[in-house]
């Protein structure tokens, strides 16, 4: 029976810190009438055994201002996964010129674009919606979650999900391949030049 393997995602710690650095302002600002998205594009390089994700690229949100997030979040996000969508703070659409500018930026230093890393808050502490608040998120995908990876196609997704308990904020981070599968994924022990 030949066996199936599923590369490992190798993250350099500082990334997560870095990704931490801006998501934690932001998720302090949450409140029930901005679910304000934090999302960056992960850099790095793959091998059959993993991928190796190195650095990260911040863009800024096009989804109120690009027509064609304007028009994907009307005529699909929300008919599809629900009138929270409408709240133009919830959801995220890298900006299309600093996608381009973060290829270029890849390219010159001799890396790929290997996926994104987006917040997942405890929402259903901060809503004041009780259908929000019996649906948990976590560091699993959603399902607009899922349709965002599978359309995209980079092959790491990574959650990270921010949770306060008792005045303190944790995080846990999952990462997920274009089909909505579980990756394993690694912190790498020695830092990688950049």
């Amino acid at each position: 029976m030949p066996s199936h393997h599923t590369p490992a995602v190798v993250v350099c710690p500082r990334v997560v810190e870095q990704f931490l650095d801006t998501a934690l302002p932001v998720y302090e600002r949450l409140t029930p009438e901005h679910p304000l998205p934090c999302f960056a594009v992960l850099l790095g390089k793959s091998t059959p055994a993993a991928m190796h994700v190195r650095r990260l690229a911040f863009g800024a949100n096009a989804r109120t201002t690009a027509g064609a997030a304007i028009e994907e979040f009307a005529t699909t996000i929300v008919p599809r996964f629900g009138s929270a969508y409408e709240n133009t703070d919830r959801g995220y659409w890298l900006d299309p010129a600093d996608l381009l500018r973060i290829n270029r930026e890849a390219e010159r230093t001799g890396m790929d674009i290997l996926g994104s890393i987006h917040m997942h808050p405890d929402w259903h502490r901060i809503t004041r919606k009780e259908e929000e608040q019996a649906c948990a998120l976590s560091s699993r995908p959603t399902a607009m979650d899922e349709h965002v990876f599978a359309e995209a196609g980079w092959p790491v997704n990574i959650i990270c999900y921010l949770e306060q308990v008792n005045g303190l904020t944790s995080y846990n981070v999952e990462a997920w391949n274009p089909s909505g599968e579980l990756l394993p994924i690694r912190m790498s022990v020695k830092a990688e030049a950049a």
